[in-house]
């Protein structure tokens, strides 16, 4: 496992700015790379897809190669690899289309610990179809997602289980497989987000048991583009909404209007940034991305460590949420300061940080700190280096007394 943290942030322009980028839990930097890609589709012409010309067929290319970069890194078939403007829009999408086979009766279960995107768009679904909301809870303060609960919630009346393959804010990661594999045996489907998990550890949906994977390309140093990956067979029984004239075939009826090919092309370009992050790896694209996403891994958990190791020494902070595993992501409050004030001193100190329930809407709320202000999010990603956290920890003790 190799490794190069200089390298790799010298890949990112924005990183020279002299910040301190901890605000990548809700959209990471972009590399030169994925850049270049983005100008090279433009300076060489594109046009709509399927038509005779050449530049048409360039955009016919990138999509393909879109499709297959979103499948190597998820595991998952490119055939069924649906792209889109970001994961809510495409969820609101698959839950109009799914929810068209439910009715009075019927039961999905979300969870207490989703962003609102794996809530919001199924809770409104089944109350338009007459179907019944379960909800898995977290353990607080925690932020815990028991898997064992998903044996009383799930049942002969099951169509879907909603879950989260990481929290956006706590970074808490569920066990994934042991929730599928309850809803595998009462015939549900499975529909993960994998939006905060896809950039801080290796994927394989397959293994996970997801009938749908949701990502997006901005979370791992992308273009704003998002993806729902699932076996092309399952996508073929789904009808939803399109335009007359629009393709039929899968995964293209899901697919609506002119898709940002050039913005596509950069989906491809990160694939492969993220494959060569540890340039020891070899093989396939696939197993290039397995093993760089675990020198990823490696290199984030140690950030992690001394992050809050640095959080817990400081008086006055709070870290919301012990999960025993969890992304290098970290959620916390600090005495006498509302969290929007923290995040402007660390600005004013040029430390991005993300404050408030950062769509973490039913989470916040269970844990307590919704109503004022939730907290302060930081979190690491593979352009990180210790020197940012020391930068977060050096000024959080700079901070002036508050509010009592």
């Amino acid at each position: 496992m190799s490794f190069d943290i200089g390298r790799v942030r010298a890949l990112y322009p924005a990183l020279s700015d002299g910040s301190a980028w901890l605000d990548a839990a809700a959209g990471t930097q972009v590399p030169q790379p994925v850049i270049d890609a983005i100008v090279a589709a433009y300076s060489a012409g594109i046009g709509n897809t399927h038509g005779a010309f050449a530049a048409s067929s360039r955009s016919d290319a990138i999509v393909a190669e879109a499709r297959r970069a979103v499948a190597d890194l998820v595991g998952g078939d490119p055939g069924g690899v649906v792209l889109g403007p970001n994961m809510t829009t495409l969820t609101y999408r698959f839950a109009y289309a799914l929810s068209k086979e439910w009715g009075p009766g019927d039961e999905i279960v979300l969870s207490r610990l989703d962003h609102d995107a794996n809530v919001r768009p199924w809770a409104q679904a089944a109350e338009r179809a007459g179907a019944r909301v379960r909800w898995a809870s977290i353990e607080v303060p925690s932020g815990e997602l028991p898997a064992d609960q998903y044996g009383e919630l799930v049942g002969e009346r099951t169509r879907l289980v909603a879950v989260t393959a990481a929290s956006n804010i706590l970074g808490t990661i569920p066990e994934v497989r042991r929730i599928a594999d309850l809803a595998h045996a009462a015939g549900a489907l499975t529909y993960v987000d994998g939006v905060h998990a896809t950039p801080h550890t290796p994927v394989d949906m397959v293994a996970l048991g997801a009938d749908f994977y949701a990502t997006s390309a901005y979370k791992w140093s992308g273009p704003h583009v998002g993806a729902v990956v699932a076996r092309p067979d399952l996508l073929e029984r789904l009808r939803p909404d399109k335009l007359a004239s629009a393709p039929d075939d899968v995964p293209d009826r899901f697919e609506t209007g002119t898709a940002p090919f050039a913005d596509l092309a950069g989906v491809a370009a990160a694939v492969d940034h993220l494959a060569g992050l540890d340039p020891e790896a070899t093989g396939t694209r696939r197993q290039r991305l397995r093993v760089s996403m675990a020198a990823v891994e490696a290199h984030e958990q140690a950030g992690l460590a001394h992050l809050l190791e640095g959080l817990s020494s400081l008086p006055g902070v709070t870290l919301i949420g012990s999960p025993r595993r969890r992304t290098a992501t970290v959620y916390f409050t600090v005495d006498g300061h509302t969290p929007r004030e923290v995040a402007e001193h660390l600005a004013a100190h040029r430390v991005n940080v993300w404050d408030g329930h950062c769509y973490a809407w039913e989470p916040a709320l269970a844990l307590g700190i919704r109503d004022r202000g939730s907290a302060v999010r930081a979190g690491l990603v593979h352009y990180n280096d210790r020197s940012d956290v020391d930068r977060l920890l050096e000024a959080l003790t700079s901070l002036p007394g508050g509010r009592k």
